[in-house]
């Protein structure tokens, strides 16, 4: 999948003016993307519109103008986007209570290492950088993970054929979730997407 390019970032004036419409199009294509994990956990499937929109938001919210800071946001956005054959989740741990969730994200310390789908029985492990201000001996709420499928897997979502799901298997936390048909449609219009541009490499070369 293509990164975000400048020239797709409209100034925070245009942007005002395309903002509800094109919000409240991502945000109901995001729908089927999110997950819930079992009790406290939620996943987000991300993809170039729901980066686009981040990136708009972030701009828009800090009143960001400046060439060198528009550039550094779309650079640190684009982590998120999934390349060729990837999944790219953001997955938050969600407890509104302060005082458990500061002693779970405690407890759950090695979390963002023990996450993975499956996809027609492969397993596929989950992995990111540790964030910013990454602190051993605990968690963090939101974690940017991504997984590297086999071109099987891919097609087999892209296809509509797949079984999947996304698990974690912590000592203190075990959930699995089974993706609906809703969210493999979504994530076989991103794949499709991937394995047209293989495709049309392949022919270019």
């Amino acid at each position: 999948m293509r990164p975000i390019e400048r020239s797709e970032i409209l100034p925070i004036g245009d942007y005002e003016a395309v903002r509800p419409h094109f919000r409240a199009r991502v945000v109901e294509a995001k729908r089927p993307r999110r997950v819930a994990l079992g009790e406290h956990l939620s996943a987000l499937f991300e993809n170039r519109d729901s980066v686009l929109l981040q990136i708009q938001e972030m701009l828009r919210t800090e009143r960001i103008t400046g060439e060198p800071a528009i550039l550094h946001e779309i650079t640190t956005y684009n982590d998120l986007v999934p390349g060729a054959r990837q999944l790219s989740l953001t997955i938050f741990v969600q407890i509104p209570d302060k005082a458990l969730r500061d002693r779970l994200l405690v407890e759950l310390a090695g979390l963002e290492d023990t996450f993975s789908v499956i996809v027609n029985d492969q397993r596929f492990p989950l992995r990111g950088p540790r964030p910013d201000g990454f602190v051993e001996g605990r968690t963090t709420a939101v974690h940017y993970l991504k997984a590297d499928l086999t071109p099987a897997a891919a097609a087999a979502i892209a296809r509509g054929d797949a079984n999947a799901a996304l698990i974690v298997e912590h000592p203190h936390l075990r959930a699995r979730a089974e993706l609906g048909r809703a969210t493999l449609a979504s994530l076989a219009e991103d794949l499709a997407e991937d394995l047209a541009e293989d495709l049309a490499e392949d022919l270019a070369r």
